[in-house]
């Protein structure tokens, strides 16, 4: 009996990496409890030098611990054949596609501007937690592949590990995150023309196991080069977030991934604007970017202004040390301002796209 309630207890453990019950993934290589209490579990590491082999070993030592009877647990791990990760894979991948297409209810939204400096891949970081926040799965592909920054911003890591022929997308404080900085040496730029871009871009939807997550966000870089027009062909049903600041001259600049976007047929869904304002010791809001900007574009654009995120030092700071604002102040200004951009987002499902023209007798 002892030796059953172990097996149970150590099946129900989620695999850290590909999160499924491991006796589900078929980890669990043998379970044997002696009769003086001590039990002795086998698993298979599906990579190897596995980096969450600390973790599998802990998890599997507090549940067959938690039986009543057990008085000591042993770990041993093995390492699954070639053959083995295939069929693995093959059970969770049934057929290779790209994320957001097809029958798939992953939302795909871009997060673009139409330069450099505004606060995009925050915006992206902390939206992406403020939706897993409210219990969506997500994942963030890092497409900004000159000024990647998606890792650091969120804290995730190690490097991606392979799985057969998918890459496993590392996790932090809920979302996956996939990006060139995984790939590229530190002391090195990404210097390549427009088919390695596509290319890349092509493999980050299509070889990552995103395992059907409910949103991708895009961390779009800046104008309206490679990248749009080749995510513009994988995901021509993205919907676009724009985020500029409270200046009109970042406003113009922004109309023009807009107008980017609107000419692959993507469609528009928000202006986002940040640095709005800053909140000084006195209370008083002080208007450091300007004024105007995102209601302008807002407006010219006939979309919402779903957001106004104030100027925090602290948002700043998040950044440089891995802690999104949103997860390490929650009660700030900006965080409640996130989560209720996540809940606006989540309302504004795509429009469905009807096609007069065609008539069915």
């Amino acid at each position: 009996m002892s030796q059953e309630l172990v097996a149970s207890a150590v099946a129900a453990i989620f695999d850290p990496i590909l999160h499924r019950p491991i006796g589900e993934l078929g980890v669990v290589r043998s379970v044997e409890v002696s009769r003086r209490g001590a039990a002795r579990v086998k698993l298979a590491l599906t990579v190897p030098d596995h980096p969450s082999q600390h973790v599998l070993h802990d998890a599997v030592v507090e549940a067959a611990a938690s039986v009543a009877g057990v008085k000591g647990v042993s770990v041993d791990f093995e390492l699954m054949s070639d053959e083995e990760r295939a069929a693995l894979m093959e059970r969770l991948l049934p057929e290779k596609k790209i994320v957001g297409q097809g029958a798939t209810q992953t939302r795909v939204i871009g997060v673009a501007s139409g330069k450099g400096g505004v606060g995009k891949s925050s915006v992206t970081t902390n939206l992406a937690v403020a939706l897993a926040g409210l219990n969506y799965s997500v994942g963030v592909i890092d497409a900004d592949v000159w000024g990647y920054s998606i890792p650091k911003m969120l804290g995730v890591g190690p490097v991606p590990v392979v799985i057969h022929e998918s890459i496993i997308p590392p996790e932090a404080y809920g979302v996956k995150a996939m990006s060139m900085d995984f790939f590229v040496g530190e002391e090195k730029a990404v210097i390549w023309r427009g088919p390695m871009l596509h290319k890349a871009i092509e493999q980050f939807l299509s070889d990552v196991f995103w395992d059907d997550p409910d949103f991708i966000l895009v961390d779009m870089p800046p104008g309206t080069g490679d990248i749009a027009i080749s995510l513009s062909q994988f995901l021509p049903r993205a919907q676009m977030i724009i985020v500029t600041t409270p200046q009109i001259t970042a406003q113009r600049v922004a109309k023009r991934s807009a107008m980017m976007a609107q000419q692959v047929n993507q469609e528009v869904m928000a202006v986002v604007e940040n640095m709005s304002w800053f909140t000084g010791d006195d209370g008083k809001r002080y208007d450091i970017f300007g004024s105007g900007g995102g209601a302008a574009l807002a407006k010219e654009l006939d979309v919402p202004l779903l957001a106004q995120i104030p100027l925090l030092p602290a948002m700043r700071e998040g950044a440089d040390q891995a802690k999104p604002l949103v997860a390490v102040a929650p009660d700030s200004e900006a965080a409640e301002t996130f989560v209720q951009l996540a809940k606006s987002v989540v309302s504004l499902r795509p429009r469905v796209r009807t096609h007069p023209e065609l008539v069915i007798n």
